[in-house]
This record gives C-alpha cells, sequence and structure tokens, in this order.
C-alpha cells in the first residue's frame, strides 16, 4: 500500500445531473474548497476535487461516458460523513444556504455532535465531531 503521512487514502466519488449545482452548493453552503475542476467542451463536469480539512471528495456530471458512469448509472444516493469542529456553525451555515437538514444538531451517544442533510441530488451528508481512528 501506498501511504504518505497526512494524506487520505480514500476519496469518495459522486456523479450529479448536474454537477456545477453541486460544486456551488458543497462549497457555499458546506464550506468545501475547489481544488480541481475539469470540464468537457459541453460544460460537463468530467472531474472535480473538492477539499474540506484533509479530506477531499471527487465528483463529476452524469452521463459523459466512460466505465465509472456506466457503473454508476443505477446507483443511489449515496452517504459522506465529513469531520467538523463547529457541527452547531456549520449547521447555520448549512441552513442559511438553503439546504434540507434531515437531523439537527445532536449529541450523540458515543460522545460526538453531530447533523445529517441532503444535497440537492439526494446524497447525505453527516457532519460531525467524532473522528475515527486508525
Amino acid at each position: 500500500m501506498i501511504a504518505v503521512a497526512g494524506v487520505p487514502t480514500i476519496f469518495p466519488t459522486l456523479l450529479y445531473h448536474d454537477a456545477q449545482a453541486a460544486i456551488k452548493q458543497l462549497t457555499e453552503a458546506f464550506g468545501f474548497t475547489q481544488a480541481a475542476v475539469y470540464e468537457g467542451e459541453d460544460g460537463a463536469v468530467m472531474h472535480a476535487e473538492l477539499a474540506y480539512g484533509n479530506g477531499m471528495v471527487m465528483l463529476g456530471s452524469k452521463g459523459r461516458g466512460g466505465v465509472f458512469d456506466a457503473a454508476m448509472a443505477d446507483a443511489g444516493p449515496t452517504g459522506v460523513y465529513i469531520v467538523v469542529e463547529d457541527v452547531d456553525a456549520h449547521h447555520r451555515r448549512a441552513e442559511e444556504h438553503g439546504v434540507e437538514i434531515l437531523m439537527p444538531p445532536t449529541d450523540q451517544d458515543y460522545g460526538s455532535r453531530d447533523y445529517m442533510a441532503r444535497d440537492g441530488e439526494g446524497n447525505i451528508w453527516s457532519f460531525g465531531t467524532y473522528a475515527p481512528q486508525l
């Protein structure tokens, strides 16, 4: 296994019907930073990388062709968990941007405080203070 200290080795990858809208929502409402966006001539997002903390998600447009696009054609929504420092502030930002909140900030029995939201295409995003350790 190739591992570089401090570099994540797992990157959730999502496809969206409207990847441009997803990028806008993830950056404005959830605080991700655009690391890279590669578009086709028709404006489809061929590949994008959005960073949060020391993690990253990759995403692209559905229907752009290729093996991954075909394999994901009938895939349902996915769920992604992101560690944040201030759950309440993060939640407020998401709410201010009209994100559908499924669970408000809640203290969990295992010591985390987290909330859950749904993006514009049905993917579930959980944000909390629990940080799994390897």
